[in-house]
């Protein structure tokens, strides 16, 4: 595949004889934009199993308090099932699940009767009957386990988060079109069951989302239209409200996926993937301000183009990864398949010049 971002005379060149009379060439898309600041990955995973498509998607991130760098990522392979990654980019288990296009993990659910790590998938399997696969995921051996599926409305399964509120476990499911339903998920049994307790509605085909249950909120990215939050409790409304707009200049389409930094309380960042110029975008929770945008370039390792998922957390992971981990799906992985690379949020922190 032809990588995007080596630069923008590189760009220029090949948007010269690679769009059509509608499309906006991404080099004239990056010099229309806000500046964006540099970042390079300091790891990145193993190409998914599905060569010459676009396969890669989601990944979600499970971070081990004991031992920060043994924690493990999960990854979505869109046309085959999910991967788990270790912090060193390598493979450590996959399992066939199908057309699981996102997920999200929750540590702490009751999973037939003990605590352990919940996945939960967004499946696309059946495009007319969405349903969200759970799984659980064993730390000790990093291998993945099929719980069952639960019904999640009618229409194509797309973007999928987690939320915890108080004991209960929460899915949002985000439909194609738009529609997000919130799931009650129960794992506790032989099969998980899951009960739709509320929806919601944008208007036009949506994917990524974050909850941060610190605050209940639930933050959505309408590709087109731009980054809305929602009450994410079970009785609150279901009235967004709009964050920012894909304005072309610091939010490009399409918006894809969404991540939360939480700082303290109550404040922090949310991010989302910019896709349209291959860059992420930050605001501030508290008040909903424009922080700042950055890239991930070529360095040691290959940057990241054109991003559908993305994950953060923040805290030790090891010392490959202070202050925290971020990982971005990369649509253009040279000359192989897709793949996730791994960011520091120190390096991003610092690019950005946020206060430390």
């Amino acid at each position: 595949m032809i990588r995007l971002t080596l630069g923008l005379t590189s760009l220029l060149a090949l948007a010269a004889c690679a769009t059509t009379e509608t499309e906006v060439p991404v080099a004239t898309r990056i010099a229309n934009t806000t500046p964006a600041v540099n970042v390079t990955a300091r790891g990145e995973t193993t190409p998914v199993g599905t060569a010459n498509a676009d396969a890669a998607d989601d990944p979600a991130i499970w971070r081990n308090a004991a031992d920060p760098a043994q924690s493990l990522i999960v990854g979505t392979d869109k046309k085959a099932g999910l991967y788990v990654y270790g912090l060193d980019g390598k493979t450590r288990d996959f399992l066939n699940a199908g057309r699981v296009n996102n997920v999200d993990l929750r540590d702490g659910v009751t999973i037939g009767g003990q605590p352990g790590i919940l996945v939960v998938a967004s499946d696309r399997s059946d495009v007319a009957h969405a349903k969200l696969a759970l799984f659980r995921l064993d730390p000790a051996t990093a291998k993945l386990t099929a719980l069952g599926k639960v019904d999640a409305g009618t229409g194509e399964a797309y973007g999928v988060c987690l939320s915890r509120e108080g004991a209960a476990t929460y899915g949002f499911i985000v439909l194609k079109d738009g529609t997000i339903h919130q799931v009650a998920l129960d794992a506790s049994g032989a099969m998980p069951t899951g009960t739709i307790v509320r929806t919601m509605k944008l208007g036009t085909q949506s994917e990524g989302c974050a909850v941060d249950d610190r605050t209940g909120t639930l933050y959505v990215a309408e590709e087109d239209v731009g980054l809305w939050r929602f009450d994410a409790r079970a009785a609150g409304s279901p009235t967004p409200t709009k964050i920012a707009a894909a304005d072309g200049k610091n939010l490009v389409m399409d918006a894809e996926g969404v991540a939360i930094a939480p700082i303290g309380a109550k404040d922090g960042y949310v991010l989302v993937s910019s896709q349209g110029d291959n860059a992420y975008v930050v605001y501030r929770i508290s008040d909903d301000s424009y922080v700042g945008r950055f890239r991930v370039v070529d360095g040691a390792i290959g940057g990241s183009e054109e991003t559908d998922g993305i994950d953060l957390m923040l805290g030790d992971f090891g010392p490959a990864y202070p202050g925290g981990l971020f990982v971005a799906q990369d649509s253009h992985n040279a000359t192989a398949a897709q793949n996730f690379k791994l960011v520091a949020w120190d390096d991003i922190g610092k690019a950005l010049g946020l206060p430390r």
